[in-house]
């Protein structure tokens, strides 16, 4: 065997090994948030009617920790920049932040981000810079808002990382393909307590925060090595929901700010009753096919993501419209 096939046949063992250390981290985890009342105490806005361990996606943390440990820290911004947004993502699962030092954390984090990327090295307009800045924060703020039933955090994310790994494997060859393997496993061992009816644990903030920033650096890496923003159809079917939904919210003159049940997916789980796993796993084919098509129709790309936005937002408001007047006949 040659030393390149030795390395990889190293590589994979190392992948395998995350997978027991992963597991065994969410178990200790779990000791933790029990010991200390890290808990997710249903409302009247919450998917969920029990109480449950919050922050088991502090593991998408640990997975990236692993990866610098046993790889070697390739993306030591990237890693910085993960560890201060999960900080204090965890700390406001724990406690009450203010949103003025969870913003401050959040663009430091970004800027560390975008230093990774190369952002700052003078190859780049600024305005790459305040774009990245608001597609980033939107992400973010997305990935943490659709974080709101058993399955779709993990599932979802599992899409998307398979997803990258393909296209860095078969397409444009953009990172390490150990990081986005980690991250896989990683997300295996959070799908297996919360991908379930009764879920042994959520993401929390500082899970559906951290798993955003690990997308968001994969796929701006890719946007930059391949120059191709329509990659940033990954992520259309949770784009789609978080912005027609706040538009509609705007347009019933609401606090955009505030927690509400509005997105596509809440109705479907809270009121019409449809099983929190069947609206995860449907989001996850969508996004699936959606993903497929586009890469077999590749030569179109720009083409085919402006379709695949029409027919989403078509989708959405009919959806939206059918229940509201389905709802208001009930009511009558």
């Amino acid at each position: 065997m040659t030393m390149a096939g030795i390395e990889n046949t190293m590589s994979w063992w190392l992948i395998a090994l995350a997978i027991p250390v992963l597991f065994i981290a969410e178990l200790v985890y779990f000791k933790i948030a029990d010991r200390f009342d890290i808990i997710d105490k249903p409302n009247e806005r919450s998917s969920h009617k029990s109480i449950t361990l919050r922050g088991g996606g502090i593991i998408f943390y640990i997975a990236i920790v692993y990866f610098a440990l046993i790889f070697g820290s390739h993306y030591k911004w990237f890693l910085l920049g993960l560890t201060l947004i999960t900080f204090i993502s965890f700390i406001d699962d724990v406690v009450s932040v203010s949103s003025k030092i969870r913003i401050l954390f959040h663009f430091s984090a970004m800027a560390l981000m975008f230093m990774q990327w190369g952002l700052f090295n003078g190859e780049f307009p600024w305005w790459y810079v305040v774009i990245a800045f608001i597609f980033c924060t939107g992400v973010i703020n997305a990935y943490n808002f659709m974080d709101g039933i058993n399955g779709i955090t993990g599932g979802y994310s599992l899409i998307v990382l398979g997803a990258l790994a393909y296209i860095n494997s078969n397409v444009t060859s953009f990172i390490i393909p150990e990081l986005i393997y980690i991250s896989i496993v990683g997300c295996l061992v959070f799908n297996f307590f919360n991908f379930r009816r009764k879920a042994k644990c959520f993401a929390g903030d500082c899970g559906s925060v951290a798993m955003a920033f690990i997308i968001l650096f994969l796929l701006g890496k890719l946007i930059i090595e391949s120059e191709n923003i329509s990659y940033i159809i990954l992520l259309l079917v949770y784009g789609v929901d978080s912005i027609l939904t706040i538009i509609h919210r705007i347009m019933l003159r609401e606090n955009i700010f505030e927690a509400h049940r509005k997105h596509a997916y809440q109705i479907m789980a809270n009121e019409l009753k449809i099983p929190h796993l069947a609206v995860s796993l449907s989001y996850m084919l969508l996004q699936a096919l959606i993903i497929i098509g586009f890469l077999i129709c590749f030569d179109y790309c720009y083409s085919y993501l402006c379709i695949a936005v029409l027919v989403l937002c078509v989708a959405y408001i009919l959806f939206m419209k059918r229940y509201f007047y389905l709802h208001i006949s009930n009511n009558k």
